[in-house]
C-alpha cells in the first residue's frame, strides 16, 4: 500500500515552521482507494508571501484542528504504507517534526516520485511537479493546495508505474530492497537505522573502517548507497559493506564536527579527496594603499590564508557578496565584482557611494565594510553555540574561545538556565583547524540553531 501525500506549510524549515493542510491519498498500486484531507491550524501567523502563493488564510486555519488532534488518524492511516511524496524529503521531514513535538517517533518507508521521475523517465528540463505534470498533460486543479498537488502527484506516480512495466524495472515495487548487498550485510540492521542526525560508518568483512558519512537522516543516507544508478566508486564500496555503524549526534553541526574529525583520525579509504573539494571558493579581506577595505573572492588556495568564509561553489559566492553590497551598501568594485578603471555600475545609479571614485573617504566606508568582516570572524568573541540536542531533555553545544574552536558536547537543557557552568563543563575539546573553522562559519550562514550566547 502507498500514501500519497502533500502538506503545505507556513515556511521552509521543519525546525520552526508548521503544517497548514495536508491530504493523503492511499493507492493499493492500481487505484486510489481511500482519501484524507484536512486544513491544519498551525498555531501562528502564516506570513503573506505564503498565503499568497497557498492562498490559505489565517482565517481560514483559525478553526481547523491542530496536529495532534489529527496525529492519531494520520498514524492509522498510513500503517504499513510506504510514504510517496513529490520530493519526499520535504513532507516527510515535516510530518516527522510535527510528530516530534508530540513526542512520537513516526517512521515510514519512502518513495520520492521526483527521484524516481529522474531514473524512469529521463530527458526532461525540470522535474517540479508543476513543471513534469505539463509535460506528461496532467492537469493539476489547485496547484499549491494539498488535495490539488497529491492528486497530480498520484497521476504522475501511475504513470511511473506504467512506464515500470514497459521497461522492466523494478524501481517502485523494490523501493526498500537493497541492491548488490555484501552477503554479511544484516538488512534488518539497517533498516532500523535511526532517521535522526548523525554520522554514519561502513565496514568491510574485515571489519576494517571503509568511509564514514554525515547526514540529517542517517536511515535514508545509508539507503541511499544503494540506490540503482550509481558510480563506479560507488559501486565499488557498496559490494564492500558488510556492517554500518553511527553515532546520533541530534545537532547537524555536531554531525559535520564528528565527520571532519573523524575523517581526518581513521583516514577511510573511500574518503580519501573528498574533503578537499568541500569549499571550493573562498573570501579574504585586505586594505589597499587609499586605506580601503576591499574583498576578493578567490579559489581555495593555500592553507596558510585565513579566509573571512568559504564556499562550496561559485555561484554560492557571488550570490552572497551581491546580497552582502546591497545589504551594506557597498562597492561592486572595491568587492571585487566589477574589474574597471574607473568607477562601478552602482554609482551610476546611485546605489555606491563613490568609494570606487575616492568621492566617499576610507573611514566612512570601513565601517560599513566591517561589518562583513566582524561577522564572519570569530576574532576574540567567546561564543556558544546552543542548538538541538539527541533528545527533547537536552542540548548540544559548540564552543568557541578567543576565536578558536574548543570542542562540543551535550548538556541537560534545564539546569544550564541557571548555572551556565554546567554548558562548559561538558565540552569534549576537540582539535581546532582550518576546515572546522569555516564549517562552523558556514553552517551559521545557512541555518538557524536555537542560540548564540556571547560570554
Amino acid at each position: 500500500m502507498y500514501a500519497i501525500i502533500d502538506i503545505e506549510t507556513t515556511g521552509g524549515n521543519p525546525k520552526t515552521d508548521k503544517i497548514t493542510e495536508i491530504a493523503v491519498l492511499m493507492h493499493d498500486g492500481n487505484r486510489i482507494v481511500s482519501e484524507f484531507s484536512t486544513l491544519i491550524n498551525p498555531e501562528c501567523k502564516i506570513p503573506y508571501h505564503i498565503t499568497a502563493l497557498t492562498g490559505i488564510t489565517n482565517e481560514m486555519v483559525s478553526g481547523a484542528p491542530r496536529f495532534y488532534e489529527i496525529a492519531r488518524e494520520l498514524v492509522e492511516v498510513t500503517q504499513d504504507a510506504i510514504f510517496v511524496a513529490h520530493n519526499v524529503a520535504f513532507d516527510y521531514g515535516f510530518v516527522r517534526s510535527e510528530f516530534k513535538r508530540l513526542g512520537y517517533d513516526y517512521k515510514r518507508d519512502q518513495l520520492c516520485t521526483v527521484r524516481l521521475s529522474r531514473k524512469l523517465i529521463p530527458g526532461h528540463r525540470s522535474y517540479s511537479l508543476g513543471k513534469i505534470c505539463d509535460d506528461l498533460k496532467i492537469k493539476i486543479n489547485g496547484r499549491h493546495r494539498a488535495m490539488g498537488d497529491a492528486l497530480a502527484t498520484a497521476q504522475l506516480f501511475d504513470h511511473l508505474m506504467g512506464t515500470e512495466l514497459k521497461t522492466g524495472e523494478r524501481y517502485i515495487r523494490d523501493s526498500s530492497h537493497l541492491i548488490d548487498h555484501h552477503p554479511m550485510l544484516d538488512l534488518g540492521k539497517v533498516k532500523k537505522l535511526p532517521e535522526e542526525p548523525g554520522v554514519y560508518y561502513f565496514y568491510n568483512q574485515d571489519t576494517e573502517l571503509i568511509y564514514i558519512g554525515k547526514s540529517r537522516n542517517i536511515r535514508n543516507r545509508v539507503l541511499s548507497h544503494f540506490s540503482n544508478s550509481s558510480t563506479g566508486k560507488a559501486m565499488k564500496m557498496r559490494a564492500q559493506i558488510a556492517d554500518v555503524g553511527f553515532e546520533h549526534t541530534g545537532s547537524e553541526l555536531v554531525a559535520l564536527l564528528k565527520e571532519s574529525y573523524e575523517i581526518k583520525k581513521h583516514k577511510p579509504l573511500f574518503n580519501r579527496r573528498q574533503r578537499r573539494s568541500l569549499f571550493r571558493y573562498e573570501l579574504c579581506s585586505f586594505e589597499d594603499d587609499q586605506g580601503y577595505i576591499r574583498f576578493e573572492l578567490e579559489k581555495t588556495s593555500t592553507p596558510l590564508k585565513k579566509p573571512l568564509v568559504c564556499f562550496t561553489t561559485k555561484a554560492e559566492a557571488l550570490g552572497f557578496m551581491n546580497k552582502m553590497i546591497e545589504k551594506h551598501n557597498l562597492c561592486q568594485k572595491l568587492c571585487g565584482l566589477y574589474p574597471s578603471d574607473g568607477h562601478c555600475f552602482h554609482f551610476e545609479i546611485g546605489a555606491c557611494r563613490g568609494a570606487c571614485l575616492g568621492k566617499e573617504s576610507p573611514e566612512s566606508y570601513n565601517l560599513r565594510a566591517m561589518k562583513i568582516i566582524s561577522g564572519y570572524d570569530f576574532g576574540i568573541r567567546n561564543l556558544l553555540i546552543i542548538d538541538t540536542g539527541r533528545n527533547h531533555e537536552e542540548k548540544s553545544v559548540v564552543k568557541i574561545e578567543n576565536g578558536k574552536f574548543i570542542g562540543f558536547g551535550y548538556f541537560a537543557a534545564a539546569f544550564a538556565e541557571t548555572d551556565q557552568s554546567i554548558v562548559h563543563e561538558c565540552i569534549n575539546e576537540y582539535p581546532d583547524n582550518r576546515e572546522v573553522q569555516q564549517i562552523i562559519k558556514h553552517y551559521l550562514r545557512n541555518n538557524k540553531v536555537d542560540k548564540l550566547v556571547v560570554y
